[in-house]
């Protein structure tokens, strides 16, 4: 850390405009190449405002996220200025201000801080009883509830979603995938009123992970950035996904990470990549969103499963090896059913599911679990944590996979069944989480059993991956073509061993070109217009 507790991430000023020139110029360009020189991004390109830069959410990677741009940039606020939304009213415990006290005198940069900035005597005074203090009132002075252990640097808070969107460049989506339609759709009633050609749509990078389920008119899941889409207005190739093996904790002190961002148009990817890195912070680019979204979420589903192991084994690296070897063919198998482009199941994809399971928080939610300290009657928020989003993963994953229009071919039984019929760690994962009992010894026990019963087939016998992908999976009703039932459809039938629905519903794409030359590459391969 420097001393001046900016962990190395303070940019020099020429930097800073280089960056924000360059972010600019690929934000004024449209889909044909041609600039968009007037309104808003002519503004910012001029100086004349700065490049506004909004998160929503403050969650644990939601802040650290935010807080890191603020490292980078606060420097210059007349070029950058980055402000973060949470809602308001809610006070914070004393128990907790005591907690966050005792992490701050014990780090004497973040203990001068708060003197200088004559704010420490609101914390004695709060820890004292005399006044409380608000969850807003402790961001501004860098510190999230979801992480009291680490102190992050003062941000630019609000309260008012008009406020943070209504002229917003870069909108940061750092809410829970559970949360993100509600905020969205408000969000999208402000821009509908707010935005036009001179003032178009933001750009929006999703950190949120995780899915809903729709089973009308046909089953398929929504990701978080279809969910901003489709609640929001923003149009898809305005909508990137931000994922990676992140831990937001570490992230924040300075470790080594990289990420990759995904989807919209190559100059656009490029420059939000080149505008978000810094030396410890390496972001990949990607155009495929729907595979890396899928991961983002299945890595939590199968994490709760990994925590539960090593609660179960005490902590043995094999038998949690184990584990793995049959959780990663089921997300394998998941995800070539959902995804386009399976052969980008490595890199970063696979890193964030390694680090997930090894220290992730829905791992530390699955080794309470199999201890007996938390069941799931308690719910899916935790003190301290925050939301435990693969919870809700596992029930849609679950159920999208249960529906009987959706076939794969059981390679031990020789029939067709629904998916979930050849997954039992998701099978294991969601009776774990629909108890309604509190004993959860016994369950922890019953889901190693299971294990032991799956692990007797080897997985990748089980699981065959070929001329799997089902395309409906992903796509919203308005992408999907419904045919008479000699119409034909995209992807391989329950007959040869693929994913399929039945004679009475086939799907195809609509009017999709793929293929890997560059022009090609810039089209969303997971979006195509009615």
């Amino acid at each position: 850390m420097d001393d001046d507790g900016c962990h190395g991430r303070r940019l020099p000023l020429g930097v800073i405009r280089e960056r924000v020139q360059a972010l600019c110029d690929a934000l004024g360009l449209n889909n044909n190449g041609a600039r968009n020189a007037v309104g808003r991004l002519a503004s910012v390109a001029s100086g004349s405002r700065p490049l506004r830069i909004v998160g929503l959410g403050a969650g644990a990677w939601g802040a650290v996220f935010m807080a890191m741009l603020q490292e980078m940039y606060g420097q210059a606020p007349d070029l950058v200025d980055i402000t973060i939304w949470r809602r308001g009213g809610r006070t914070v415990s004393k128990e907790v201000v005591t907690h966050v006290m005792d992490v701050v005198n014990a780090d004497e940069a973040v203990l001068r801080r708060l003197r200088n900035s004559s704010v420490y005597l609101k914390y004695v005074s709060a820890r004292l009883g005399d006044r409380t203090l608000t969850a807003c009132e402790m961001l501004r002075d860098g510190f999230c509830l979801n992480l009291p252990d680490c102190p992050l640097c003062p941000l630019k808070v609000t309260t008012e979603l008009e406020e943070a969107v209504y002229d917003a460049d870069v909108i940061v989506n750092g809410l829970p995938s559970t949360e993100t339609r509600a905020v969205f759709e408000k969000v999208g009633r402000i821009l509908k009123q707010t935005r036009n050609r001179d003032n178009p749509m933001p750009f929006v990078i999703s950190l949120s992970k995780g899915v809903e389920t729709r089973l009308e008119p046909h089953p398929h899941i929504i990701t978080p950035t279809r969910i901003i889409h489709e609640a929001g207005g923003v149009p898809m190739d305005r909508c990137f996904y931000l994922g990676g093996p992140n831990i937001a904790a570490e992230i924040w002190r300075g470790e080594y990470a990289n990420a990759r961002i995904c989807g919209g148009v190559r100059a656009v990817r490029t420059a939000l990549a080149d505008f978000i890195r810094n030396d410890n912070f390496v972001v990949w680019t990607s155009p495929d969103v729907i595979t890396h979204e899928v991961m983002g979420g299945l890595k939590n589903v199968y994490a709760i499963g990994m925590g539960i192991t090593t609660a179960a084994t005490n902590n043995s690296a094999t038998s949690k090896a184990v584990y793995f070897s049959n959780a990663a063919a089921e997300m394998v198998f998941i995800t070539r059913l959902l995804s386009e482009r399976p052969d980008d199941l490595q890199g970063p994809l696979l890193a964030d599911t390694y680090v997930t399971l090894l220290k992730g928080r829905n791992a530390w939610y699955g080794e309470r679990l199999g201890r007996g300290e938390l069941c799931p009657s308690m719910g899916d928020v935790v003190p301290g944590k925050g939301l435990i989003q693969g919870i809700s993963a596992v029930h849609a994953f679950h159920e999208l996979l249960s529906d009987e229009r959706v076939q794969v071919f059981d390679c031990d039984a020789q029939r067709a069944v629904s998916p979930v019929e050849v997954l039992p760690m998701l099978r294991h994962l969601k009776e774990m989480l629909s108890r309604d009992d509190d004993d959860m010894a016994a369950a922890t026990r019953q889901f190693i059993a299971k294990l032991k019963d799956a692990s007797a087939t080897d997985p990748a016998q089980r699981l065959r991956t070929d001329n799997l992908y089902c395309a409906m999976l992903t796509r919203l009703p308005h992408e999907i073509v419904v045919e008479d039932a000699d119409g034909g459809g995209d992807g391989a039938g329950v007959a040869d061993g693929g994913a399929g629905v039945g004679p009475e519903q086939r799907h195809r794409n609509r009017s999709f070109i793929g293929g890997a030359d560059e022009a090609e590459e810039d089209i969303n391969p997971h979006f195509t217009k009615t």
